[in-house]
């Protein structure tokens, strides 16, 4: 009982919080004119950031959580096994293939990927298919060939290298955590949860998504205060004044996009507008690093993962981001 009043408690701060910030949102102007001596103008930045942050993920994320419930109610471990190739590293190419049909961003993706992996999922797959859905989606595809109509070579450099730098973290990942345990014990309620009377699916689908939205969304709310106070008080103009080195640019680029934390099907427009001010393989650094790492999901991982895989995990994408987006600068251009 006084668990389950925790539970109630929490989840209403966290209601009330999001309906603060909304509030925020849509009267900041009438409140600024009020208070502008009172709060500093940052703050305000602050909010405006966090709310776009929030209310760009939140229908992905709602996708991932409800995808993830009917997982849990449909799919069994016999039937990852009949559908997944018996070689360990074969096995890893449908993981990739599916991010072409699956429009769902790297928030959104980690509670499906716990879900498949709790249900019998190898755990290298199941990390190749969280770094390549949120960047080989069709969305995703599109935006940046929008974003990049007269560069080819972002395009399907980002694809490719998706896949390569997934590639490289799988095999790691099969090597150094093949048989071991990854997930926190503390996951969502099981199919237990529910009673013997909620018999019908459907009810026991919603009531799963519920759980795991205010579960996922509590960190998605971390992640998005952090991100805006950071492009708040980040100083850009040290940034664009060492991009210009091709040793050192990757590096900022990536930083910039953990830092930004934007949806993947938004920040291909952003890395246009350093087009002139960046290195290509900077530019490719930006696009691949943040669909697969941002201040976000590294919540959302540090929450679901054991800490001794996320650190490791996290090293080894960053420095296979980096030395892939200078090779594929030094081989094209």
């Amino acid at each position: 009982m006084i668990q389950y009043r925790n539970k109630i408690f929490k989840e209403s701060c966290i209601l009330l919080l999001f309906l603060l910030f909304i509030y925020l949102f849509l009267f900041s102007e009438n409140i600024k004119d009020s208070i502008v001596e009172i709060v500093p103008t940052d703050l305000f930045n602050v909010n405006t950031i966090f709310l776009s942050i929030v209310l760009e993920a939140i229908p992905f994320i709602l996708i991932g959580v409800i995808a993830s419930s009917i997982i849990q109610s449909f799919v069994t471990e016999k039937m990852l096994q009949k559908i997944l190739p018996k070689h360990a590293f074969l096995a890893m190419l449908p993981a990739m293939l599916v991010g072409a049909i699956f429009p769902v961003c790297e928030c959104a993706i980690i509670p499906i990927v716990r879900r498949l992996i709790k249900k019998g999922l190898p755990n290298h797959i199941g990390i190749v298919f969280m770094l390549t859905v949120p960047i080989l989606n069709p969305i995703v595809f599109i935006a940046t060939y929008f974003a990049f109509q007269n560069n080819s070579y972002l395009l399907y450099g980002r694809m490719g290298l998706a896949c390569a730098v997934a590639f490289i973290v799988g095999s790691f990942v099969y090597v150094f955590f093949k048989n071991k345990d990854i997930l926190k014990i503390s996951l969502p309620i099981e199919g237990s949860h529910f009673s013997n009377l909620e018999r019908n699916r459907f009810s026991k689908i919603l009531k799963h998504a519920g759980d795991e939205f205010f579960d996922t969304g509590k960190y998605l709310l971390i992640g998005a205060l952090c991100a805006s106070l950071f492009q708040t008080f980040l100083d850009r103009n040290l940034l664009v004044s060492i991009g210009t080195n091709e040793v050192t640019a990757p590096t900022v680029m990536m930083g910039f996009a953990y830092v930004l934390s934007l949806c993947s099907e938004a920040d291909a427009f952003v890395a246009a507008s350093f087009n002139n001010t960046f290195t290509i393989g900077s530019l490719l650094a930006f696009l691949v690093m943040g669909p697969m790492l941002d201040i976000k999901n590294t919540i959302m991982l540090c929450a679901y993962f054991r800490v001794k895989f996320v650190v490791p995990f996290i090293l080894v994408t960053c420095v296979s981001i980096y030395f892939l987006s200078r090779l594929f600068e030094w081989i094209f251009f």
